[in-house]
């Protein structure tokens, strides 16, 4: 396999807008291809995906569900249409995952099978360019008739496998196969200035990220006309109609007059990672103003400890302000991953680290607990507490969730660097190495870290430019506080601050918008050694988060915790945790596949033999990390923990 190197967002656009005035975009990403990781948390995760996970994917797209049967048939123009309208999407997404992977973990074998499934995706494409498996089966005359039937996202993710295909092998069939279908959008809506709101949001990122693979502005351009459709009355009698409720997927005001979070989480996500990236190329001061206000309203007042987001079942999505239900929280995996991707544009748009901050707690917790240890069983909805009722499951019949937990994974790469006109970006602290772009020369970092479970990290410059440059490092939020706003708050301890020296000696940093900044003339073999440390931390919310009163979470480094009953009797809601409990961390490499666990000593509850009282006792607690429960089978587990007894619950029959 041809692996290509890619130059980044940032260099792909240098000559036209990368630098120019014109664009408020701070920093650009490293692309996922420059990026070789190395990391002993991490790369074990990415193999695991690159075999058991694109394993399921494979078996089910392909053998288990119809999914790609409906594009040989839709090749042949004959056939019934098997499973649901959007299954053409997770064809697309797990392609997207391939392409990852294959950076990553070169595999003939997968490099194959993707060729294949393409080659039957072009085949399926229509002369004019449309390409959608349920209406070419269907009735094709009613293709794009119904807002809420998924063509356009079907689009968007198609463009974005494509993108990711091209990047890691060059081949361009894909490509070829999703601009072309790109082009019959363009000239179906915008060119011929037919109203459409997407059903379901997700062409808009996309097109940017074709906007920056090509730099080819009709695309920028139709992410704006799509952004430009909402809240225009335009979704009334079809979107509204089906969901009775025009805020389900963001649709009852203009983008840039929308201020707070509504509806459906993960249309939301990706339709504000959209605009932020629109925003950053534009210079649109009205998306910036709307990105600000409506990420203030989700963090501030709809953001579990976790970093999920979505509490309700019923929309998939938001409700009201701090009503976030711990054993009932919907927070869909798919959601954490849009939260990965709209907190990157933003760090982009800004500069500021609180969005890496946010970032990197949806994804070491909210975005990895959809994906077992095993890396071939998933979680949907990721609740924080459960009473031995919730599983893992091997798919789904609305599948989206894997697939895209596992190009998450597989592009690790994308969030780990960044670089503006002088300056080296490192958001996480993610062992790998990179050679970051500067003007027409290159730094050169390698980058080992005892993170997540250590906060040890050593950076060697492995090549260096002959000019002097930036290089900005992260001060990890959670040293400070659990998360942007005061949503939730640390109960004691002290603020800690990064620590940072040169070749063995302190250095002088400056701070700005939580990077440390070190400017200077770097040479090859100069080593920088950042020390963030970790202490165990307890959380409690606001009193408003009603869900909470009496309950602490436990947090270390940028892991949230969680007690579950594998490692307590097999209970996990009989305790109450003490006011200043004494904690101890301890490595266990044998223990789901060697995590830090937190040890402490709590009150325990059992209830007498005739059930009329309670008797309490010394207890020794074990928590794991909230991403690595249900690895063992269903059992309980609570990440909020009691403080107070009237928030148990004992089991009389368990005792």
């Amino acid at each position: 396999m041809r692996i290509v190197r890619t130059l980044s967002l940032g260099l792909l656009l240098a000559g036209s807008s990368a630098y120019s005035q014109e664009s408020l975009q701070k920093l650009y990403p490293v692309n996922f291809s420059q990026v070789a990781i190395t990391d002993p948390f991490w790369k074990g995760r990415m193999q695991t995906v690159a075999t058991a996970t694109l394993d399921a994917c494979i078996l089910y797209t392909e053998n288990k569900t119809g999914r790609i049967r409906n594009f040989e048939k839709a090749a042949t123009r004959s056939g019934k249409h098997e499973g649901i309208y959007y299954d053409d999407s997770d064809v697309y997404k797990a392609i997207e995952a391939m392409a990852y992977s294959l950076k990553n973990n070169p595999n003939p074998a997968i490099e194959k099978k993707a060729d294949e499934w393409i080659s039957k995706i072009a085949a399926a494409q229509l002369p004019d360019g449309y390409l959608n498996t349920f209406y070419e089966l269907t009735d094709l005359n009613k293709r794009w008739t119904d807002m809420e039937k998924h063509e356009d996202y079907c689009a968007g993710h198609l463009i974005e496998a494509a993108i990711a295909y091209h990047n890691t092998t060059g081949k361009r069939q894909l490509l070829d196969v999703a601009t072309r279908f790109t082009e019959h959008i363009d000239s179906t809506f915008r060119r011929a200035n037919r109203p459409w709101v997407s059903g379901h949001q997700e062409i808009e990122l996309a097109l940017m990220r074709l906007y920056h693979h090509t730099s080819e502005r009709k695309y920028l351009e139709l992410a704006q006309w799509f952004l430009e459709q909402r809240g225009k009355g335009h979704g009334k009698g079809v979107i509204w109609d089906q969901w009775k409720d025009p805020d389900y997927c963001q649709d009852r005001l203009p983008v840039k007059d929308q201020r707070e979070i509504t509806g459906h989480a993960v249309r939301a996500m990706y339709m504000y990672a959209g605009a932020a990236d629109v925003a950053a190329v534009t210079n649109d001061a009205g998306y910036v103003k709307a990105m600000n206000s409506i990420w203030e309203d989700v963090v501030y007042r709809n953001m579990y400890i976790t970093g999920g987001i979505g509490a309700q079942g019923t929309n998939e999505g938001f409700g009201l302000d701090y009503d976030l239900p711990n054993e009932s929280a919907y927070c869909e995996t798919c959601a954490s991953v849009g939260m990965v991707f709209w907190n990157q544009r933003m760090n982009m748009l800004s500069g500021d680290s609180k969005y890496i901050d946010v970032l990197e707690k949806s994804l070491y917790n909210g975005a990895l607990d959809g994906l077992s240890l095993s890396g071939d069983r998933f979680f949907y909805g990721n609740p924080l507490a459960s009473q031995a009722t919730h599983k893992r499951r091997e798919w789904f019949g609305t599948a989206c969730c894997p697939s895209n937990i596992a190009r998450l994974v597989s592009s690790l790469g994308n969030y780990v660097y960044s670089h503006s006109a002088n300056a080296a970006w490192v958001n996480l602290y993610i062992g790998s190495n990179v050679r970051i772009p500067m003007a027409k020369e290159a730094l050169g970092l390698s980058m080992q870290t005892g993170y997540p479970w250590k906060g040890t990290t050593t950076i060697s410059i492995t090549e260096a430019p002959k000019q002097s440059c930036e290089l900005r490092l992260r001060q990890p939020g959670w040293m400070k506080e659990p998360a942007p706003g005061d949503l939730y708050t640390y109960k004691g301890g002290t603020e800690g601050k990064i620590q940072v020296q040169l070749n063995g000696k302190p250095v002088d940093i400056r701070m700005e918008k939580g990077y440390a900044v070190i400017a200077r003339k770097w040479k090859k073999g100069d080593v920088v050694e950042i020390a963030t440390p970790m202490e165990v931390r307890m959380i409690s919310s606001r009193p408003e988060l009603k869900q909470n009163n009496d309950r602490v979470a436990i947090q270390y480094g940028p892991m949230v915790y969680c007690v579950e009953g594998a490692d307590n009797g097999k209970h996990a809601w009989n305790f109450i945790v003490p006011s200043a409990p004494s904690f101890n961390v301890n490595y266990e490499p044998g223990l789901l596949g060697g995590v830090n666990t937190i040890s402490f000593t709590a009150k325990g509850a059992a209830a007498s033999a005739d059930g009329q009282s309670l008797t309490t006792t010394q207890v020794p607690v074990k928590a794991i990390p909230y991403f690595a429960w249900n690895n063992r089978g269903a059992d309980e587990m609570q990440v909020w923990l009691p403080t107070a007894f009237k928030q148990l619950k004992v089991n009389t029959t368990q005792q």
